[in-house]
């Protein structure tokens, strides 16, 4: 469900709950990740916090637990703080999303339905007999949505979180995509570097705050020094400034490499300002 469709529901059931000007103030979404929903609520509403959750329990059947993100998504692991406020006492969760199915703790590792479109749009461009590193996989949608839709294919699937590695693991399983993807624990640095040089036609790098300093590695293990990156990263940007101009511009001043950008677009919105972007880079 779109989040716009989230946010009306939200404050429809809440209509008879809240003043107006706490409708108001209420934040425009929220996230249904199997079956466990995770709302945000302003400070001012915190008191009634769990009245909210409740009301929105009762008003999801396919939801089960109700969970209050408490501080923004941070960290190495880009972990979010979590307060279970309605349901059943659980941060695990099966989420399933193009016919692919994701287990997930996620108090223990990062998972967003946002990125779904995104994740559906370059698993549409990977041809057969490619060979795919996904340089931060996480619990894997990535690399198994692509090794689920493309028949002959190779993806080196590697994350430095132990926790997202062994959800990875299971939900290759789940799956049933062991012959597709090999999952890799470590940083991508480090592992591109004793072992995945010049292996791969297309790279992917999905994690924004580390993209650009992970560039260089990324390059390092295209075949031949030809083939794609998916490049992502969040770009704050003032009245009038252009966020796709600026990644593009942070991209060139980092590669030591020719590329053509194939592709530029926002993927979400994250914040007053803040968006996230992809750059889809021909490389070679």
């Amino acid at each position: 469900m779109l989040q716009s469709s989230l946010g009306r529901l939200l404050k429809e059931v809440l209509r008879e709950k809240l003043t107006p000007s706490e409708l108001k103030a209420l934040y425009a979404g929220f996230d249904v990740i199997g079956n466990i929903a995770v709302i945000k609520i302003p400070e001012p509403l915190l008191p009634k916090k769990s009245l909210i959750a409740e009301a929105l329990l009762a008003s999801l059947k396919n939801v089960r637990t109700v969970l209050l993100q408490t501080t923004p998504v941070e960290g190495e692991y880009r972990l979010r703080g979590l307060e279970i406020l309605a349901g059943e006492p659980t941060f695990e969760t099966i989420h399933r999303e193009h016919g692919c199915i994701y287990k997930v703790n996620l108090s223990t590792a990062y998972f967003t339905p946002r990125l779904s479109a995104e994740r559906l749009r370059v698993a549409n461009q990977v041809k057969e007999g490619e060979v795919i590193i996904n340089m931060f996989a996480g619990v894997g949608p990535y690399s198994i949505l692509i090794s689920k839709r493309v028949k002959d294919v190779m993806v080196y699937s590697i994350d430095n979180n132990p926790e997202a590695y062994r959800y990875m693991q299971e939900n290759i399983k789940l799956n049933k995509v062991e012959h597709k993807v090999i999952p890799i624990f470590g940083d991508a640095a480090e592992v591109i570097e004793s072992r995945l040089q010049r292996v791969a036609n297309r790279v992917i790098m999905p994690l924004p705050e580390k993209a650009l300093s992970y560039l260089p590695t990324a390059y390092s293990a295209l075949k031949d020094g030809k083939g794609i990156i998916h490049y992502y990263e969040h770009i704050f940007y003032g009245k009038g400034e252009d966020p796709l101009r600026s990644a593009v511009a942070h991209v060139s001043g980092k590669a030591e490499f020719r590329f053509d950008v194939e592709y530029a677009g926002i993927v979400r919105e994250v914040g007053p300002r803040l968006v996230q972007v992809v750059l889809d880079l021909r490389v070679g």
